[in-house]
């Protein structure tokens, strides 16, 4: 998994190329786009055919239809805000990462049943940030977390500093690629 995950709305098709174009040219070869719009497969699917050398998933997935319709276009991984069985035992079978939202004891022990160990830490921010994450990895030293939502340019190294992150998720670093790829046009 790469170190920094891109959290990707494509709200328009048109948009892709564009996104990764500029998540490529700042040297992320990461995409996570979410299932919150309607062209989210259909920009999964491009975005793949595009760029092949982009780990692409898809983002926000929280039912197995949706599982089922990313792995179709394409997804290389799976992100959810929360758990879903359905969706775990899906990746398990076709063995694609799934990284499930879990920010409690008992979240992150249901993942472990269904062979879990890397989850996304959602909203970061609100669930305590890398004092939480500290926290929770004393009873769980197998698991490995990737915060998001809250996460920025201030607090990004100090996220990636410790040794039990696994990579780092965010929308701004869509905004900020997608800034510097247009100063530059």
């Amino acid at each position: 998994m790469e170190k920094l995950v891109p959290v990707v709305v494509i709200k328009q098709i048109g948009e892709t190329e564009t996104i990764l174009s500029a998540l490529k040219k700042s040297g992320i070869n990461c995409a996570e786009i979410t299932f919150r719009t309607e062209c989210a497969a259909e920009a999964i699917e491009l975005a793949c055919k595009k760029f092949p050398d982009m780990s692409v998933g898809a983002g926000t997935v929280i039912n197995a239809e949706q599982c089922e319709r990313a792995l179709k276009a394409g997804a290389q991984f799976i992100v959810s805000p929360g758990l879903s069985p359905d969706v775990a035992k899906i990746c398990n079978k076709k063995k694609i990462p799934y990284y499930p939202g879990c920010v409690t004891p008992t979240e992150i022990m249901a993942a472990l049943e269904l062979g879990i160990t890397t989850v996304k830490f959602f909203p970061a921010n609100i669930y305590g940030g890398l004092k939480a994450l500290k926290a929770l990895s004393a009873p769980f030293p197998q698991v490995k977390f990737i915060p998001t939502g809250g996460v920025n340019r201030e607090n990004l190294d100090e996220f990636l500093a410790f040794e039990k992150v696994a990579a780092v998720g965010g929308s701004f670093f869509v905004e900020e690629a997608l800034k510097k790829y247009n100063e530059e046009k």
